[in-house]
């Protein structure tokens, strides 16, 4: 792989990789040419690091630069001169090429005192390394071929995973399922150029007609287009969903909204209008990452702050992925209740919910139009079940849960896989009206093109910054 030379830098750099606060412990990580033996000149058992081969954990003490002495000026027992200590730490060591970045590592794992790693931070600076870029580490490990681009997105997704379906799937694609994928399609784009190529470099009279299988260029561009329409699935996972809790006052919303998170977040009142403006929390619904609202209820009423409270939900019901709209089952749907679930379903946003069922009585039925709607006792949690099951195939298309599946979450692979795909179409068409073979190969290298952005194999300087540049610092 070749890549601009401006992102080729292998200067120790510095970060923090867990979070800033105090803590037990924290990890700095260390990566570039030189920092184990910079390292050493700070450490209280310098021979033993210098001497380390890697992957391998050395306990010591970190000590500040010293004023009056060269740094790392051994002392009688091998160790370095006294200077002030500065933690007792233990140092992880990797050693090109066996680490994550692919350059000699250290890890330090010193005790969680923000002040504390303000010091170690404070020598590393003076031992003449930087701290690092967003996603500087990571993209040091795409640049060394430790990863290819779909597996490094994969880490930060790791990190940004709300849910564990969204790790699971995340950790898939770091494993390398995506990259298999879009490797085999690659390979057998690649036998198809090479047909193309014995057609336009031989003439036909010495090669014989070289007959492209347009079944299997159909067959790529179809496994490339399930790729794509996995996005769905995965935007759900990586992104969340929105829900909007909707309905008249009264109906339930609150006490819905309270048994969803299992906490009391909203007030639950009988009077009419407690619920002014909308509360958001989230939540994992059966692996679903969701951000939950809570409206203000829907009816005419003199008071302003109320009436803007329900412009304010019906401008929310208006941008969410999904609406529950709740009706108390004794009462039943009023008429304009009706009107906003037909407005609603029109738009396939909508599950109604009719609440209340513990105070039904014994055998009692629910008046309903359109789809049967779930019946739902807050008190007691009956029919919760069948709500979380009515959501997630609501919210995640087809039966495709599954996390050993390969699913992309990405709008760049999308929007690659997509441009494969056309292209990939009009070698279809190109072969059906016979359309000369060079312009055949002009569209069969379009589609490996698109599938080798979507690796890295073929990657500008602007679209790494872009994409590194959003990681955290110390990944």
């Amino acid at each position: 792989m070749k890549h601009h030379s401006v992102l080729e830098s292998h200067d120790p750099i510095y970060a923090l990789a867990t979070p800033y606060g105090r803590s037990a412990l924290a990890v700095l990580r260390v990566s570039g040419e030189g920092c184990v033996e910079a390292i050493a000149t700070v450490f209280s058992r310098p021979a033993a690091l210098n001497d380390c081969v890697g992957n391998e954990l050395i306990y010591g003490h970190l000590h500040e630069l010293s004023s009056s002495s060269a740094p790392g000026t051994p002392d009688a027992k091998g160790g370095n001169a006294p200077t002030k200590a500065i933690d007792e730490v233990v140092l992880a060591v990797y050693r090109t090429p066996r680490s994550y970045t692919g350059e000699d590592s250290v890890e330090i794992m010193c005790h969680g005192s923000p002040a504390g790693i303000e010091r170690i931070f404070g020598v590393l600076a003076d031992l003449g390394m930087r701290p690092a870029e967003a996603g500087e580490f990571t993209r040091r490990a795409f640049l060394s071929g430790k990863l290819d681009l779909t597996q490094a997105e994969a880490i930060q997704e790791l990190v940004e995973a709300e849910t564990g379906t969204a790790h699971a799937l995340a950790l898939n694609r770091l494993s390398g399922g995506l990259s298999q994928r879009i490797e085999s399609a690659k390979q057998r784009l690649i036998d198809l150029m090479a047909a193309v190529s014995i057609q336009l470099d031989y003439p036909e009279e010495d090669t014989g007609h070289v007959e492209l299988p347009a079944g299997e260029v159909d067959a790529v561009r179809a496994e490339l287009q399930i790729l794509a329409d996995s996005f769905r699935i995965g935007r759900v996972f990586r992104e969340g969903a929105s829900i909007a809790l909707a309905g008249r006052t009264n109906a339930g919303k609150s006490s819905l909204f309270n048994l969803l998170l299992r906490e009391d977040r909203a007030i639950v009142s009988s009077e009419a209008g407690t619920t002014r403006d909308y509360l958001e929390a989230r939540l994992d619904i059966e692996g679903v990452p969701v951000r939950l609202l809570d409206t203000a209820g829907l009816r005419l009423s003199a008071s302003e702050i109320e009436n803007e409270g329900m412009r304010r939900s019906r401008d929310l019901m208006s941008n969410v992925d999904l609406v529950l709209y709740l009706v108390d089952a004794a009462e039943g749907p009023n008429q304009e209740d009706l009107g906003f679930i037909a407005e609603l379903e029109a738009e396939g946003r909508c599950v109604v919910v009719h609440t209340k069922r513990d105070l039904l009585a014994a055998g009692a039925s629910v008046a309903s139009q359109g789809e049967e709607p779930i019946l739902l006792s807050s008190v007691s949690g009956e029919g919760l079940g069948d709500l979380h099951a009515v959501l997630v195939r609501r919210l995640v298309p087809g039966e495709h849960t599954d996390t050993e599946a390969v699913v992309i979450d990405s709008r760049r692979h999308r929007d690659l896989l997509l441009q494969a795909v056309a292209a990939l179409e009009q070698v279809q068409s190109g072969l059906v009206s016979g359309t000369p073979f060079d312009l055949v190969a002009v569209d069969l290298q379009e589609a490996l093109q698109s599938l080798g952005e979507i690796t890295g194999e073929v990657a500008s300087s602007e679209i790494l910054e872009r994409m590194f540049g959003s990681f955290c610092v110390g990944k």
